[in-house]
């Protein structure tokens, strides 16, 4: 999550790409679907994988029996034994078998293969080195995914797949209003602390922002830190910074930075105080020592060892930190403390949809792929992957009840509940990675003391200006 992906020099210049994708069909050619361009799997590709079979109500993609699927799944918070039992499932009921990496090295691993043409047939494509979403989209490397929204629901053929999702999970995988990435885990982000630790130092879950500092005052004077955050990774800090500016402005602020406003930071006063309060904690001292310099495991596995009070982070942090968190620490999140006059109410969180799926346009197995993926938004699937790593899908009341989530997890629930439809989601970090990344290195230098808020505007706000001159931008609009 915090590593810059650079695709200058790939070997591939525009105007290959743009023959390239003419001839598989990934530009749209007058009189020709995107259904019967994807059907024909690339036309001079005379490889048997693409070959569909028949159709059937419950094989709606035509997937052939003896087939072959390449799965590469991000190996982190999650782990990979999900996968390992989808794949399983899917050998025993369609007769196809898969190869399978789980590795935290997705670009270092796949970008070649991007390439080359020659990419897996479904990716979880996430993490630090994830390559990013809207630049594989501009290359014409991803499959548009409606098809497989818009397919019979395993669990009920009388509805699309997509009926059953929970609203708005799929706005994270949209450019350019279309589904591209499938973001598969239900996700919600904020702050956490140790419930045991609370309890030792008498201290409550802070509602304000006053309160909040008070506890990493405390904190300090017993010499334990206040906040950690995953310092080579700003995006983790950012969390923090753009929670607080849309719980003080609103879902206005958090529209006017993703829809590259001229006014999204420099101007905005929900800007400006959100980020002069996680200031506030640099400047008094109050960080954990040494946390600017610590990868987002080292920060967290301090937090663990009660060096700090609290850290910001999505709900994959338990499962993370697994082998790292005593027995008696009794994790728990809650949302970002309020600022005065703060427009959403303490209960407001980030919340939606994590950890994107894709399937490459140049998938040798497609109808595989597409059945693969619309079995992943079933009950039985969704169970397994809860089962397996701890964390909801995006499939509305997709966990058996049976399966018992851990105390960290189940307080994330526990938040979404009390949230109700006080959630809200920033998409420029799917829309924008290089406005994201600069205002990630903004963050960074704010953090280390080198800004000064005003500064930090600034930055942002240019990022905001830079991205806004891009034409193609004005395809993506919050409303």
């Amino acid at each position: 999550m915090g590593s810059t992906v650079h695709h200058d020099g790939d070997g591939v210049g525009r105007r290959d790409l743009i023959k390239r994708s003419a001839a598989l069909g990934l530009i749209a050619v007058p009189g020709l679907t995107a259904l019967s361009a994807c059907a024909s799997g690339g036309g001079d590709d005379s490889n048997d994988n693409t070959s569909k079979g028949k159709t059937s109500k419950t094989n709606p993609f035509g997937v052939e029996k003896g087939g072959k699927l390449d799965v590469v799944v991000f190996k982190g918070g999650y782990g990979d034994d999900y996968a390992k039992a989808w794949e399983a499932d899917f050998n025993k009921k369609l007769g196809v078998t898969s190869t399978h990496t789980g590795t935290q090295e997705i670009t270092g691993k796949l970008q070649p293969r991007f390439n080359a043409g020659n990419p897996p047939d479904i990716v979880d494509d996430s993490g630090a080195q994830q390559i990013k979403i809207d630049v594989l989209y501009k290359n014409g490397s991803l499959l548009d995914l409606s098809e497989v929204l818009d397919a019979p629901a395993v669990d009920d053929p009388s509805k699309k797949v997509r009926d059953l999702i929970i609203p708005g999970t799929l706005d994270a995988g949209m450019q350019e209003g279309k589904t591209v990435a499938l973001n598969y885990i239900y996700t919600v982000w904020g702050l956490w602390y140790s419930g045991k630790l609370f309890k030792e130092k008498g201290w409550e879950e802070p509602k304000t922002w006053a309160d909040f500092i008070t506890i990493c005052q405390d904190a300090k004077k017993q010499g334990i830190g206040g906040l950690a955050h995953q310092g080579k990774y700003p995006y983790y800090i950012n969390v923090a910074i753009m929670d607080m500016i849309a719980k003080k402005g609103g879902l206005d602020a958090m529209k006017a930075i993703d829809n590259l406003d001229p006014k999204a930071f420099v101007g905005s006063a929900a800007a400006q105080e959100g980020v002069e309060a996680i200031y506030e904690v640099v400047e008094k001292g109050l960080l954990m020592p040494g946390t600017n310099g610590l990868t987002h495991t080292e920060s967290q596995t301090r937090w663990n060892q009660y060096k700090a009070a609290f850290i910001t982070c999505g709900s994959w942090l338990e499962n993370e930190q697994l082998k790292q968190t005593p027995d008696d620490f009794d994790m728990k999140f809650m949302p970002m403390p309020l600022l005065p006059d703060s427009k959403l109410p303490f209960e407001a969180i980030r919340a939606g949809s994590g950890e994107p799926f894709i399937i490459p346009a140049k998938a040798k197995n497609l109808p595989a792929a597409k059945e693969f993926m619309r079995r992943m938004l079933s009950k039985e699937w969704s169970t397994l992957f809860a089962k397996e790593a701890n964390s909801l899908t995006i499939l509305k009341d997709g966990v058996d009840p049976s399966v018992q989530l851990r105390p960290g997890t189940q307080s994330t629930v526990d938040a979404s509940k009390a949230a109700g439809d006080n959630t809200f989601r920033y998409l420029y970090t799917e829309w924008y990675s290089e406005m994201g990344t600069a205002i990630e290195a903004a963050s960074n230098e704010l953090m280390a003391k080198r800004i000064q808020p005003k500064e930090w505007l600034k930055r942002c706000q240019a990022a905001v200006d830079k991205q806004a001159k891009d034409p193609a931008s004005k395809k993506n609009h919050r409303d």
